[in-house]
């Protein structure tokens, strides 16, 4: 069982920087999404804001996940309905009425990272599709909740799989939040569901533990696939997938969200 790397105050500091950055590239995000918008548009905006900031964007250029597979070539993941993670901008992937959209950034400002996704509606959208939105929510919220120092990481993994399941929705399993510091994904990685009965997160987060908490909820089945690019994961069943994520902070004093 890989252990945190543990923050001082100064590098979680550091950490709120890029991740205050991410908060206001998601911002804008969230200013720009109408129908008719490219996923391109969208990348390009937050390229700039990130770069304006002082940051690099982490995501673009990122080692492919297999061989023959390209570099990340862009600087958000915009995944849409059916995509889970990792969906790639492009200037033919326009937003239509009724879609959601989870857009995922990543930065990097002197030597630490911020990463922090949000899921919009596009538009007026189903009340199937506003409630799986609300529910991932909670979920991340949830597992903020019962995060302070010296909690059971199988416990903050409990409180999203209680969260979706409840709702009648699914827990992807093959992707899981991370920690994050110097580097984009550091140890632990944090399932968004309790496996094998825990023992894999049976182990106190103590002070100065920096996560990354993203759940990822299916309204149909967990399973999940890749597409022809390499990148972009869908839903098996193809139905409607939602992605929320936080940088989270233990500190002396309880819980900091870094990227709100």
């Amino acid at each position: 069982m890989d252990r945190p790397i543990l923050k001082t105050p100064d590098e979680i500091a550091k950490l709120r920087v890029a991740n205050q950055i991410v908060k206001g590239a998601l911002d804008l995000v969230g200013e720009m999404i109408e129908p008719g918008i490219s996923t391109l548009d969208l990348d390009i905006a937050v390229e700039k804001y990130i770069r304006d900031n002082g940051a690099l964007p982490t995501f673009k250029g990122y080692p492919a996940p297999s061989v023959n597979v390209m570099p990340y070539p862009a600087s958000i993941c915009a995944s849409i309905d059916e995509e889970v993670v990792h969906g790639i901008p492009s200037a033919e992937r326009k937003l239509e009425e009724g879609q959601i959209i989870s857009v995922d950034i990543g930065t990097k400002i002197n030597g630490y990272c911020g990463d922090a996704t949000r899921s919009f509606a596009v538009g007026n959208i189903s009340k199937k599709a506003q409630k799986l939105l609300d529910t991932t929510y909670r979920c991340l919220d949830n597992a903020i909740r019962v995060l302070r120092p010296g909690v059971l990481l199988t416990e903050v993994c409990a409180a999203i799989q209680k969260e979706a399941e409840s709702n009648s929705f699914s827990i992807v399993k093959q992707f899981v939040g991370h920690g994050i510091g110097r580097n984009m994904h550091e140890p632990p990685q944090v399932p968004n569901y309790v496996s094998r009965g825990g023992r894999d997160t049976n182990f106190e987060l103590p002070v100065g533990t920096v996560l990354a908490i993203e759940p990822m909820v299916n309204v149909g089945k967990s399973e999940v696939i890749a597409k022809r690019d390499g990148w972009t994961i869908i839903t098996k069943d193809r139905s409607l997938s939602c992605h929320w994520e936080h940088s989270v902070a233990i500190t002396e004093t309880g819980v900091e969200v870094l990227s709100i």
